[in-house]
């Protein structure tokens, strides 16, 4: 049976997710931007959190958790590279760990870019993945620590996942991504199309921040780095995919 998931909008733009096993009760959440939205999601669905998934350091997606694992007792996974500044971890996890969640495991991927010790979860039988900032709907999280190479690589390994796998990350962006991947895809007609589809998906108050795969691969230009038109639109036929990728991380960056 698969997993339940409920987006929970947390801060201003930040999303935590609710994970649950029906089969045997279990509940995770991944990352806690804020205590309260997370507890009255948990109520509303009568879920009792059992796990807490932590993704990376930043407080936007840990300042929660200390105060969450005191009122519910779950139990903390982290990434063992960063220990050191996350709240105290039950479970260190190393790429290719397992996390289980009642009958349901998820693998753990390491992704470099955004920070050095960001941990991506990944729910094969679900087709879930949580990708916190990482990849992003549109785009891909801001290079704090990491260097391009890095995150070509982390997005290298989402891109081999199924393309029904629904990328869950950790903000909405949408509007901003959306803009600087008109002006760098402008003739992308998936591009074009999907733009459309996210007004009516706002206006219906759905999560903006959870995509499937398929579609972040047709749109998203961090993505399309590898393609020879893409490639020759900016200057740069037959180069090295993750050096296309830098170019773009850069324009977007002062976009």
């Amino acid at each position: 049976m698969p997993l339940e998931m409920q987006a929970v909008p947390c801060l201003s733009d930040n999303y935590a997710y609710l994970v649950h096993d029906p089969e045997t009760g279990r509940t995770a959440v991944v990352d806690v931007p804020e205590v309260a939205p997370v507890q009255a999601a948990l109520a509303e669905r009568g879920w009792k959190l059992t796990d807490i998934l932590v993704t990376h350091h930043h407080d936007d997606h840990i300042q929660g958790v200390d105060a969450l694992r005191a009122a519910t007792g779950a139990r903390v996974w982290g990434a063992a590279a960063d220990a050191h500044r996350l709240p105290a971890l039950d479970h260190s996890l190393c790429e290719g760990d397992s996390v289980t969640l009642g009958n349901a495991r998820a693998t753990v991927i390491d992704v470099p870019g955004h920070t050095i010790g960001h941990i991506a979860f990944h729910f094969p039988d679900s087709r879930l993945a949580f990708t916190a900032d990482s990849l992003m709907a549109l785009g891909c999280g801001r290079l704090f620590e990491g260097t391009a190479d890095q995150m070509w690589d982390s997005l290298s390994k989402f891109m081999a996942l199924p393309d029904d796998t629904l990328i869950c990350s950790g903000h909405d962006y949408s509007k901003g991504n959306a803009a600087f991947a008109l002006s760098v895809d402008p003739d992308n007609p998936d591009l074009h199309a999907r733009i459309a589809q996210m007004d009516e998906d706002r206006a219906a108050d759905r999560p903006m921040a959870v995509v499937p795969l398929g579609v972040e691969k047709a749109t998203n230009p961090f993505l399309r780095a590898g393609l020879d038109y893409l490639k020759d639109r900016h200057g740069m036929p037959g180069e090295e995919d993750r050096l296309v990728f830098a170019r773009l991380r850069g324009l977007k960056d002062t976009f």
